[in-house]
């Protein structure tokens, strides 16, 4: 039985899991059941639900019985002891940072599937919960500075005068930062970008923007996409380069992540300083250390006249078409494993995606990547 609970978490305001998915998970042969109010926060009545094929069930009761649980945050860690031994646990986790939910999974004999883990290939781009969200977010990014601009983005001919189109500086060119560009682009701004990674400029320039070259030595990118972290002194080559684009840019967003690390600090508050007042900083990377000095998650705070965003869950401001994707990751990876003859998921540990993403199983951490981030605390 799959058993989806309401996220409880109080700035949530995506869900889950949506009708549709259920519709596709009962097509499967799976018994679905999702507790009370499941998919409230985004209009999706309790009747929707059961007319895709679940059962309603407390709380307590799903997640005593069922044989995995669908969650969006990772669950409340007293939750973990209520599952039955061997049950999968499938959500965000957190895995690089918090390691004492991943003791408790082991303790009660609980797998677990971390979302952040489905690996960047073809095969699981369907899966990929991380760039599905994080396309949105790009979006949102511009959206929200756009709001708070005391200028608009497009160039305009009107009888009293001619206005410039805004300079849009968008550092980090992975799914945020291209859909980041592509949205400022559609306003109507210029748009600048700078990557360290190899072959962006390319991705960069087919969307209408300009990259930004910038000289900071050899680079590169995991297997999965990701920037390889930079030393110290490429960082401050990094900062000196771009110091003079932002000083000329109305707004900057940025979005650089290294996976499994804190994110790295590039725009400086000397940086800032040297932006005109009323310009707009929106730091995606605010929730795991931040690329803008000063910024802090869910706050909008003015530095030298300059309104910094700190970014909290921009998903969550498109909340629908953000469930409805998370939803379908969800859907999509379930089927991708589910034994249609036996009706269950199966645990095939030969496979490329299954390897990355199953982080506990059977009372282990497999993960040699969370192994090493645990070890060097």
């Amino acid at each position: 039985m799959i058993f989806v609970p309401k996220e409880l978490h109080p700035k949530e305001t995506r869900v889950p899991i949506v009708p549709e998915t259920v519709k596709k998970l009962v097509k499967l042969g799976a018994e679905v059941c999702v507790e009370a109010s499941v998919g409230e926060k985004c209009g999706y009545s309790d009747k929707e639900y059961e007319d895709a094929g679940a059962k309603i069930l407390s709380r307590e009761e799903g997640l005593r019985s069922a044989d995995i649980v669908l969650r969006l945050r990772k669950p409340p860690i007293d939750e973990i002891p209520l599952m039955k031994q061997g049950a999968l646990s499938v959500s965000y986790l957190e895995p690089f940072f918090d390691f004492a939910i991943q003791d408790k999974f082991i303790e009660c004999g609980v797998n677990a599937i971390a979302m952040e883990m489905i690996p960047r290939t073809t095969l699981a781009q369907k899966m990929d919960a991380l760039s599905s969200q994080a396309n949105l977010a790009g979006y949102v990014a511009v959206i929200v500075a756009a709001s708070r601009l005391p200028m608009v983005f497009p160039m305009m001919m009107t009888p009293a005068g001619t206005i410039k189109p805004i300079r849009v500086f968008v550092i980090g060119c992975g799914v945020a930062g291209l859909q980041a560009i592509a949205t400022a682009k559609r306003l109507g701004a210029r748009v600048e970008a700078f990557d360290t990674r190899p072959g962006v400029d390319e991705q960069v320039q087919s969307l209408g923007a300009k990259f930004v070259k910038i000289d900071v030595g050899p680079t590169g990118q995991t297997k999965d996409g990701y920037a390889l972290e930079l030393t110290e002194e490429q960082k401050q080559k990094q900062r000196e380069g771009m110091k003079k684009v932002i000083s000329q840019s109305d707004v900057v967003i940025t979005t650089a992540q290294v996976f499994g690390k804190k994110a790295p600090l590039l725009v400086t508050r000397d940086m800032i300083a040297s932006m005109r007042p009323g310009s707009v900083i929106v730091d995606l990377a605010a929730e795991t250390g931040g690329n803008v000095e000063g910024s802090k998650p869910g706050e909008e705070i003015i530095i030298d006249g300059v309104l910094v965003i700190g970014a909290e869950n921009f998903p969550g401001k498109v909340a629908v078409h953000a469930s409805q994707m998370y939803s379908a990751n969800l859907g999509n990876l379930i089927e991708h494993f589910w034994d249609k003859e036996k009706k269950v998921f199966n645990y095939n540990l030969n496979d490329e995606i299954l390897n990355g993403c199953l982080i506990i199983y059977e009372g282990k951490l497999r993960n040699e990547l969370i192994q090493k981030a645990r070890s060097s605390q």
